[in-house]
């Protein structure tokens, strides 16, 4: 193939959107789809000599010596062999030495340990999810729950890896019986260290091998589809690995990294920052978004640590990051471009302005900004003693004076389950019961509360242990009932969620949600309404403390008769099973700038939600 000096120039100057086109590996085909030759092609400019070894040549540095192709740094061979599922690397020599690196673009690895990249045939796979392509809809107005999940962990095989294409029928299921819109999948692209959770990537272009081939995960991700599950997948274009064999310094040079050190080295993570301002990083990264909703159909992406790409190493006082923040508005405009249904999540904990409005607008031009602030507030508050959370009320009201700043999503994310953190269920106070009461009433919060949702694998039935990659979840909890209640309550939530227009239609709009009272400080209790477009509305009431209440006087928008539609306290959730079976009328009378009010019965440590009876 002949590569263009458009080709090249656009390249190096962050603008060339399909660099997989024109490096890596290659099966050049005849006419009747026969393989006769294998082309590599890579970018080292600092190297004085390329090769390409690998076991079809002994990893002979000097038996396919690759030819520069322009004065810009691309080498190229092409060699008249099928080198289909044959391992290689590039052997690069530069300052005095000799580097064996993997391919950047391969689109396929060995299992670690091992490093080489592997030539694969990523064409041809046939897709059967049209259906679910042509009837995505802008996400805005509609409900979001999405699974977090880490593959290698959420079940095993006797100790061993699940693949892609086994995994898919239980997850499924599971994804279905759940009411979980989407899946998120924890970074799957090729990574050395099962403990990086894969957010220390080697290998961008090539699907992890721990789980099988590339037309495996497009088996999973085409399944998915077609039982209308959304998949979102976790991006990391901030660091990269520095593991020999990886983008660090590829040629002997700071090639896709900051030349500067200081802004190179993330002591924190041991990992390096990649300049979002350099030509070539940019043009590989655009490259391998679209590539990933190109060849494996991903509906979204959630991008890693952004608040490390808006500030040099996500400190305010390093200042802004210019060349970053134009990096994320390019790749904004592009992924929009190709599907303008995509969901663009980011994952970030600062409070630098416009993350979620269009580029055009002066916004970085994610679609969604995980709420970090609500979910630090929240559990914060959930981990307190009763008896204290009166002088922490504001906790959960505070989010308010921002909460329609950007389009948000509520996280219960990995991160809040490792690192001696505990889960949801044991970050609760009190003793057994309780902790799993507590447990319902913040599901019923996340659930009611303004912005879209995602919860990690296993705080779906209650997990005890915190998480461990190394190991399957403990799904024998379902063998227990309180944990199988647990579960229940959030399937039912979930699909209360889905069902409910006022839950989710005016996420991002202030007229969806009023306070009843958010006052109530020394009852710990919080009350408010949610609204859909049509301005049908639903009663939630928090109630915070084991306190009950027999005759709680609420103040409601209309006259009428309300049906209680869902109560935490049910038995068979594990409640007292202290709730109102009757539909209620409501009674003339001032209460909460109201005029009219219900007598409610409030059990321990719950959230109610009434609907009004048409």
């Amino acid at each position: 193939m002949r590569i263009s000096k458009e080709d090249t120039y656009f390249f190096n100057e962050g603008k060339l959107y399909d660099a997989k086109r024109i490096f890596g590996s290659f099966l050049n085909k005849d006419k009747n789809g026969k393989i006769v030759s294998t082309r590599f092609t890579v970018y080292a400019p600092n190297a004085s000599k390329v090769s390409v070894v690998g076991d079809f040549n002994n990893w002979d540095l000097n038996s396919n010596v690759m030819e520069k192709i322009d004065a810009m740094g691309i080498y190229s061979i092409n060699i008249p062999l099928n080198l289909e599922w044959h391992r290689y690397k590039y052997a690069l020599y530069a300052n005095g030495e000799t580097f064996y690196k993997a391919d950047p673009y391969a689109t396929y690895a060995e299992l670690r340990p091992e490093t080489s990249s592997i030539v694969y045939d990523i064409d041809g796979y046939q897709w059967s999810d049209e259906k679910y392509l042509k009837g995505k809809e802008k996400p805005y107005d509609k409900p979001i729950s999405i699974y977090e999940i880490h593959l290698g962990s959420w079940r095993r095989k006797y100790g061993a890896f699940f693949k892609y294409n086994e995994i898919v029928d239980e997850l499924i299921k599971h994804l279905l019986e759940q009411n979980f819109t989407h899946v998120e999948l924890m970074p799957i692209y090729e990574h050395p260290l099962d403990d990086s959770w894969g957010y220390q990537g080697t290998g961008y272009y090539a699907a992890t091998s721990r789980f099988g081939s590339p037309k495996d995960l497009m088996y999973l991700i085409d399944r998915l589809h077609q039982a209308n599950i959304g998949v979102i997948i976790d991006w990391v274009p901030g660091h990269i690995c520095k593991d020999a064999h990886g983008l660090y310094f590829f040629d002997g040079s700071p090639l896709y990294e900051y030349d500067l050190k200081w802004k190179r080295e993330n002591e924190v993570w041991g990992t390096a920052n990649l300049d979002l301002g350099k030509g070539p990083t940019r043009s590989f990264l655009y490259s391998n978004a679209l590539f990933w909703m190109e060849y494996f159909h991903v509906d979204g992406f959630r991008i890693d640590a952004v608040s490390n790409l808006i500030y040099y190493l996500g400190d305010k006082k390093n200042g802004v990051n210019e060349k970053a923040i134009s990096f994320l508005q390019q790749l904004a405009t592009l992924l929009f471009k190709k599907d303008n249904n995509l969901l663009l999540m980011a994952e970030d904990s600062t409070n630098y302005p416009l993350v979620t409005k269009p580029v055009e607008m002066g916004g970085l031009g994610f679609n969604y900004k995980w709420n970090m602030g609500f979910m630090n507030d929240v559990l914060s508050y959930f981990k307190r003693d009763p008896i204290y959370r009166k002088w922490h009320h504001h906790e959960l009201t505070f989010v308010f004076s921002y909460a329609y700043t950007e389009n948000f999503l509520l996280p219960f994310s990995h991160d809040e389950v490792v690192h001696g953190k505990g889960t949801l269920l044991t970050r609760m106070p009190g003793d057994y019961w309780q902790k799993f009461a507590n447990f319902r009433v913040l599901i019923g919060l996340w659930i009611t509360h303004p912005g879209k949702k995602l919860l990690f694998m296993g705080q779906e039935f209650a997990h005890f242990s915190e998480w461990d990659n190394n190991r399957a979840l403990d799904w024998h909890l379902f063998n227990y009932p309180a944990h199988e209640s647990a579960n229940l309550f959030v399937r039912e939530m979930l699909a209360l969620y889905k069902r409910e227009t006022a839950l989710y239609q005016k996420d991002h709009q202030n007229t969806g949600f009023k306070w009843i009272d958010a006052n109530n400080v020394n009852q710990s209790l919080y009350s408010y309404l949610r609204y859909d477009n049509n301005d049908n509305f639903l009663v939630i009431i928090l109630n915070m403390t084991p306190s009950v209440y027999d005759s709680f006087q609420l103040g409601v928008p209309k006259s009428g008769i309300y049906e209680e539609i869902i109560n935490s306290d049910y038995q068979k959730f594990g409640g007292s099973n202290l709730y109102n079976g009757l539909p209620l009328q409501s009674k003339r009378g001032e209460r909460h700038g109201f005029l009219n009010y219900l007598e409610l019965i409030i059990a321990p440590l719950s959230v109610t939600i009434l609907k009004l009876k048409k």
